[in-house]
């Protein structure tokens, strides 16, 4: 049945398997870069995978700012996009009428279909799916993994129906970390320490390296902007609303209470010559567009 369901909505010129109950969609050689290398490697892995799971988008903060930007999933045709091991859909719950979960990494994508969704692998650059068919899209810590992240953002509002929305979050913006001089050094360090730490992510040599090659816009100055959603979404026909925030804050955020940085961030912001507590320094931006 779910093959059925998600058959459905695949364009009819794409050509696609199904591997293990996967669907799987071509990539096109010319997209197989160190970062989608780096995705399918890190958050296929079955440790790693299951660690992120457990420790990333989980938080009552996470999910009162997403609740509110999403509405209820009931009833509702749901694409998320850069699904990992299915983060998104285990914290905010409900009972969609069709979540398809679209990722470059077999393995997570196997994690994601034992909690509920319909895995699709496939280029988040270039979706099989047809237009306009999903009442929610959702891209979450995703568009910084891939090297084209305005081909993303447009590939996923080409998704959306009339009425429907189409959610962002956890991408860094750019103002926010771009470092010089002693922050630069500082930030430079954090892998370091992480490593020292055995911080989620960074707990040996190998994982880390697999962590930050999945990162293609990770780097200091680099990320998203507020202009870039207005610039791909609005000749869309989309309403869009960018809310910029620092991760710690729920629905806060709508009111425009940004909440407070973590201190190594502030720090390194201040000996970079950037202002904590400004729009430009918030670490993340959330959009929330809406189909017209």
């Amino acid at each position: 049945m779910s093959n059925e369901l998600i058959n459905s909505n695949i364009l009819s010129h794409a050509s696609v398997t199904i591997v293990d109950g996967i669907t799987v969609a071509p990539i096109s050689p010319l997209n197989i870069t160190l970062s989608l290398g780096g995705n399918a490697q890190y958050f296929g892995h079955e440790e790693w995978g299951m660690n992120y799971f457990k420790a990333c988008h989980r938080d009552p903060a996470f999910i009162d700012r997403w609740k509110q930007a999403t509405g209820s999933w009931d009833n509702k045709v749901v694409v998320d996009i850069g699904c990992g091991p299915g983060n998104v859909f285990a914290s905010l719950g409900g009972s969609p009428s069709l979540l398809v979960g679209v990722d470059v990494s077999f393995g997570a994508l196997k994690m994601a279909k034992d909690i509920g969704y319909i895995p699709l692998l496939a280029d988040a650059q270039d979706l099989p799916l047809r237009s306009g068919c999903a009442d929610i899209v959702v891209i979450n810590a995703t568009m910084h993994h891939a090297d084209n992240m305005e081909l993303v953002l447009s590939e996923a509002a080409r998704l959306v129906k009339p009425g429907g929305v189409l959610v962002s979050d956890h991408d860094v913006q750019l103002t926010a970390v771009d470092f010089k001089g002693l922050g630069y050094h500082l930030w430079q360090l954090r892998l370091f320490i992480y490593r020292l730490m055995k911080r989620g992510g960074h707990a040996s040599e190998l994982e880390q390296r697999c962590a930050v090659a999945s990162e293609a816009h990770h780097a200091c100055g680099d990320g998203v902007d507020v202009a870039m959603y207005h610039s791909v979404l609005e000749p869309l026909e989309f309403n869009v609303n960018v809310y910029p925030h620092n991760n710690s804050m729920g629905a806060e955020i709508f009111d425009g209470n940004m909440g407070k940085a973590n201190f190594k961030y502030r720090l390194a912001q201040r000996l970079s010559g950037i202002a904590p507590g400004t729009p430009g320094a918030a670490l993340s931006l959330m959009c929330v567009a809406h189909k017209k």
